[in-house]
């Protein structure tokens, strides 16, 4: 474990850390725009000056390319930071809104401060942009923060504790490393928000521990996404966006695509064109294309295994242990009442399922928990509509996949089980901030119409204004 403040363990608890991080809030310190933009340039310096050490580590962690690193991680992360600092100083700005006649002559406006200390709790898969985007929106809205990134991804975890401390301010950030004790017992501290990403099981542990000090939480989680192929798509372009959007960083991601429903017409066709997808990605044996990534532990390898007994193997099936290499593998026919269609499957395993028609593909999405994303692909507007209006997820693309993700300007989140709350751009300055009402009233005129001792004539006006 290692911290950037002062040193403390899970064995004696956190409480020392978290009262060094409010005595440097309390100063005011990261309330001022310019320190929120020299630590957002500092984040940014972090990126940019370590981009091959960075990369490293995600490769041993995970097996990727660095040009996928930059793709999921990097690049991402890196933009986060810098678009936060472009448009903070707006974002800042106190919001003036109009005022009803009754409280003229006043100002109202909106002010958005920081919350305090903010608690980021990230996940494995994609370590580095799922702690360093939450990390960039935290600072832009002024909080002092403890970062907690997973130890699954170790080589990331450990870099990151390396590094945050050397660039950002030491008395305002502080990293922890560790497993569940470390997480466990800084739960047990009072934070002013929580973020966590993560999976819902988890989730719900994070949610009961903020409750006991009524702390709000943000909560990314995941869940079976489903993507839905019209029998109007187009279907080489869709079978090529789903394999990108399943198989990038070896389908170890939260918003890849969980399942395919196509149309029984046209459901082997989608099998020759996503087998044609793979082979153009990955060439004929992924197991040797170094653009390829590998699942992240023993443990997850060894689950991902028992999930492919759920369905017959159109391509792939392959597994190599000693790597941890799974191939892209696309099922059919598959158990509807196999884990691997009751659980998330976060791996590079691709179910697809004939459907009688589009009504039938909502209803079998609709029958199971909100997701975090769904994708739509076809080329009738009339069966968009249909869809995005019958149908619930945290976010959506039609004819494509993920890159809802990529636009700083959507909001990103889960709805229902797949999460609670969004960020990304000024979504996350504002997750990461509390927007106070403000009325600024004048000293003179003095009009005391609501004040007593009351009349008709006042009861009358009263009744007009409000």
């Amino acid at each position: 474990m290692s911290t950037a403040v002062g040193q403390f363990s899970a064995n004696s608890g956190y409480s020392g850390l978290l009262a060094e991080l409010r005595t440097a809030f309390s100063t005011g310190i990261t309330r001022p725009l310019a320190w929120r933009l020299d630590q957002l340039r500092r984040l940014e310096a972090l990126i940019q000056e370590n981009t091959a050490e960075l990369s490293d580590a995600l490769y041993h962690d995970l097996g990727k390319c660095s040009s996928e690193s930059w793709i999921t991680d990097l690049g991402l992360a890196l933009s986060s930071a810098r678009s936060t600092r472009k448009r903070l100083r707006s974002w800042m700005a106190p919001e003036r809104v109009r005022n009803p006649i009754a409280l003229v002559p006043a100002r109202s406006f909106v002010m958005r401060e920081p919350l305090g200390v903010v608690l980021i709790i990230s996940p494995w898969n994609c370590p580095l942009q799922l702690t360093l985007m939450p990390l960039a929106a935290a600072i832009g809205a002024g909080n002092c923060v403890v970062v907690k990134p997973s130890e699954i991804s170790s080589c990331t975890s450990q870099l990151l504790a390396r590094l945050i401390p050397h660039y950002l301010d030491s008395k305002c950030v502080a990293v922890v490393e560790g497993g569940a004790d470390e997480t466990t017992a800084l739960l047990r501290e009072r934070f002013d928000h929580i973020f966590y990403t993560g999976n819902p099981a988890i989730g719900r542990i994070v949610m009961e521990a903020a409750a006991h000090h009524l702390t709000p939480v943000t909560l990314e989680l995941g869940g079976k996404s489903p993507c839905i192929v019209d029998e109007s798509a187009d279907l080489e372009t869709a079978a090529r966006r789903i394999v990108f959007g399943k198989f990038l960083n070896a389908g170890q991601t939260c918003i890849a695509p969980d399942y395919v429903l196509v149309h029984q017409s046209r459901e082997q066709e989608l099998l020759n064109s996503l087998k044609a997808a793979l082979s153009e990605f990955y060439g004929p044996d992924p197991r040797s294309n170094s653009d390829y990534g590998r699942i992240v532990n023993d443990r997850h390898f060894r689950r991902l295994q028992e999930l492919m007994a759920g369905g017959h193997v159109v391509v792939g099936g392959e597994t190599d242990r000693e790597s941890r290499y799974i191939a892209p593998t696309i099922l059919r026919n598959v158990n509807l009442r196999s884990p691997m269609m009751t659980e998330e499957i976060f791996g590079p395993i691709l179910p697809v399922i004939s459907i009688p028609s589009i009504k039938a593909a909502v209803e079998f999405a609709n029958a199971r928990p909100k997701p975090l994303a769904l994708y739509l692909f076809c080329q009738s507007r009339e069966v968009e509509r249909f869809v995005l209006q019958n149908t619930s997820s945290g976010g959506a693309c039609v004819n494509t996949t993920l890159l809802h993700h990529a636009n700083e300007r959507l909001p990103f989140g889960g709805v229902g089980e797949s999460g609670m709350g969004n960020y990304h751009g000024r979504f996350g300055f504002e997750t990461f901030s509390h927007k106070r009402a403000v009325v600024r009233k004048p000293v003179r005129p003095e009009i005391p119409l609501a004040y007593p001792p009351y009349s008709k004539v006042k009861d009358f006006l009263l009744r007009w204004l409000l």
